[in-house]
């Protein structure tokens, strides 16, 4: 299931992106820039995007049922495919149409009220920056180790699109504000669609990254490295055991995972030591981390030939 940190992550990034929405209309609405009206919508899109993954969480949360015996963890991952989806088709759709449209029919900047621009541009960058480190913070809390390697090994969907969409708005203030600088100075409108065009170009690139990640997760993605060796770490320092076979893992959800273990015996066990070992390699498993809810052990089902 999701955590509660990833639930803060969302709800502060709601909050930062809807206020921050507000002003750059406003700004937008005051100068005619396009590169600002392409960057509230962008954080209109990111405000919902935040929404659909608190629904995401929700309903990740609802247990096994009939229908579906091992939980509804999987819902996160849908939902955070679905964002994926309205980045791509919405933030850089739109972006990349209102730069186009401004290319091919520049319209000349109010200067009088650029510091509008300026003010919401500087401001949505603390409100964005206050966001996105709150997030890393959380997300710190469950990955203290390094954070590039963490990201990159976290089944966490809505924490994942929380700082990815996060630092993407942080890159899309900055080039929005050097499209808005060059187009005060030089009085040339082009540099502020380009700027929207580069936006909604940004929108796209994140919106494939993340669609990537999460429909790993979606199909069923295994446990990261450090996991199938602290497991295989496990089977090895059990002398009833003569070797194991193929791990098999897959994330239900991001605190959830279903492992399958084929094991072989030595043949002078009785039937209780192999009943005891096999609730103990459960109970060691789960003791080191709870997130393997579903541990299923096959025992003299394999041949050396399938030696792990």
């Amino acid at each position: 299931m999701a955590t509660e940190g990833s639930t803060l992550s969302v709800i502060g990034a709601i909050i930062a992106n809807l206020l921050i929405a507000i002003l750059k209309f406003i700004a937008a609405t005051f100068t005619g820039s396009s590169a600002m009206l392409s960057e509230g919508i962008h954080s209109i899109i990111d405000t919902t995007n935040g929404l659909l993954l608190l629904l995401g969480i929700k309903r990740s949360k609802k247990g096994a049922n009939k229908i579906h015996p091992f939980g509804q963890g999987k819902e996160v991952y849908f939902w955070s495919f679905v964002v994926a989806i309205l980045i791509f088709a919405l933030g850089g759709g739109l972006a990349i149409y209102e730069g186009v449209k401004h290319l091919n029919h520049p319209k000349v900047l109010d200067n009088s009220n650029i510091i509008w621009n300026y003010a919401v541009i500087i401001g949505a960058i603390i409100f964005e920056g206050a966001s996105l480190l709150y997030a890393m913070k959380q997300f710190r809390k469950k990955y203290p180790t390094g954070f590039t390697s963490a990201l990159e090994e976290s089944k966490d969907a809505a924490s994942m699109a929380i700082i990815i969409e996060e630092t993407a708005a942080m890159i899309g203030l900055l080039i929005a504000l050097v499209g808005v600088t060059l187009t005060h100075f030089t009085h040339n409108p082009i540099y502020d669609a380009i700027s929207s065009i580069a936006i909604g170009v940004l929108l796209i690139a994140v919106a494939g990254f993340l669609a990537k990640e999460t429909q790993d997760l979606l199909i069923g993605e295994s446990i990261s490295n450090k996991d199938l060796k602290m497991i295989k770490e496990i089977l090895s320092s059990y002398d009833e055991l003569e070797f194991f076979g193929n791990i098999k893992s897959m994330h239900l959800g991001p605190e959830e995972v279903l492992l399958a273990l084929e094991v072989n015996f030595k043949d002078n066990i009785t039937l209780h030591q192999l009943e005891e070992t096999i609730a103990d390699i459960k109970n060691k498993i789960r003791k080191i981390d709870s997130k393997f809810k579903y541990i299923y052990i096959e025992s003299n089902s394999i041949s050396k030939s399938d030696f792990n």
